[in-house]
């Protein structure tokens, strides 16, 4: 069944784990490969040497879905364990908790406020005149007014996008929480946690299946065999080899701290303050609590971000105004694309969480199953 079939998947993260997995498991045999010399793409984790701790190569990936298919799913192959993300921010030398909640505003204008109390003081500071934001910088005036907006937002994007604020949907900031109570979880997702030996065994043990066949160190581009299909999680600018121009990528520069004991109590520190070069520091001991305390050492990330070159690993899709009709022209060339499905994050250009990542692949194999079936 299906095995006479030639299928590549580009991408040994989660997209193409997955889809390599569904099709698998239906007879299907593939071929996944990644340039990389490990699977897992940027969720890959492995202990540090010098520490023991499980160290995310690529900066912090927490899970949290509402999606109870893609919870069962990721179980089956690794076990979970709880932990609740809770962010501080270092703020002109004062900590405070993240998303804003009420000990936010409370701490940050020394008052003792209660959640009605907030609500009406944050209504009194919130710009009034801005009836429907368009911009990042709009939207953060009108949610939360200019000073909470100055304190925690305005440095940190222009760190975070090397852009300015007013040149960035409004829809990037109307994902962020706004609580008007004591609860500093960052997610409201009912399902949250870590997996406890990281997310590079969950892959391979998605990838671990007599049908498919892993090769790493290996480029599409050096490739030369036929498919009778391909699932692609590259880049979707490399796949045409850029011929119209490249799209718009931040990468990441990670600037490691070594330490003993303890180096700052939490996972992650945001710096939201313009005048310093990093937006975050994490601490990657904290993010399974579970062991924490065994290790002796600990190590931690200064995180930089910066726009993305030739040779860089894309992180962040910036999908500015002027991406957009690149954007489409590539998109209409994929949509005609014979015998291949762009999918993931790279692939379709977008900013996508595991778990959406996840639920995204099972439904593409999903489809493509139906459509060998028709």
């Amino acid at each position: 069944m299906g095995s006479d079939l030639r299928i590549c998947i580009v991408g040994a993260g989660f997209s193409g784990a997955v889809i390599a997995r569904e099709l698998a498991d239906k007879g299907y045999r593939t071929l996944v490969i990644d340039e990389r010399s490990h699977s897992a793409g940027n969720c890959h984790t492995e202990r540090d040497a010098e520490t023991g701790v499980m160290v995310h190569k690529y900066g912090p990936h927490i899970f949290h879905t509402a999606d109870e298919k893609v919870w069962a799913y990721i179980n089956r192959f690794g076990e979970m364990m709880p932990y609740v993300n809770r962010v501080k921010a270092t703020v002109k030398g004062k900590v405070y908790s993240l998303p804003i909640n009420l000990h936010t505003i409370n701490q940050f204008f020394g008052k003792a406020m209660s959640p009605d109390e907030a609500k009406a003081f944050i209504v009194s500071q919130a710009r009034s005149d801005i009836e429907e934001p368009q911009s990042f910088e709009e939207q953060g005036m009108k949610f939360v007014g200019e000073d909470l907006y100055k304190a925690f937002f305005d440095g940190y994007t222009r760190k975070q996008w090397g852009v300015e604020p007013s040149t960035l949907p409004a829809s990037i900031l109307k994902r962020l929480p706004l609580r008007f109570n004591y609860d500093d979880n960052y997610f409201n997702h009912p399902y949250q946690g870590m997996p406890k030996d990281g997310y590079s065994k969950i892959v391979d043990g998605i990838l671990a299946h007599d049908n498919i066949e892993v090769r790493l160190d290996c480029s599409y581009e050096s490739l030369e065999e036929d498919f009778d299909h391909v699932f692609y999680t590259g880049p979707l600018d490399r796949y045409f080899g850029y011929d119209i121009g490249r799209l718009s990528y931040r990468t990441l520069d990670f600037e490691p701290i070594r330490a003993e004991g303890d180096f700052q109590g939490t996972a992650v520190m945001n710096y939201p303050d313009p005048e310093v070069p990093f937006t975050r520091i994490s601490e990657h001991k904290h993010f399974a609590p579970w062991e924490a305390e065994t290790f002796e050492k600990t190590i931690a990330f200064k995180e930089f971000s910066r726009n993305c070159g030739e040779n860089d690993i894309p992180y962040y899709p910036i999908r500015r105004l002027d991406d957009k009709q690149l954007l489409e022209a590539y998109e209409e060339r994929a949509a005609n694309e014979d015998g291949v499905t762009f999918v993931g994050r790279l692939g379709t250009y977008q900013y996508l969480d595991m778990d959406v990542t996840i639920g995204r692949a099972l439904t593409v194999a999903e489809e493509f199953l139906a459509s060998r079936k028709a």
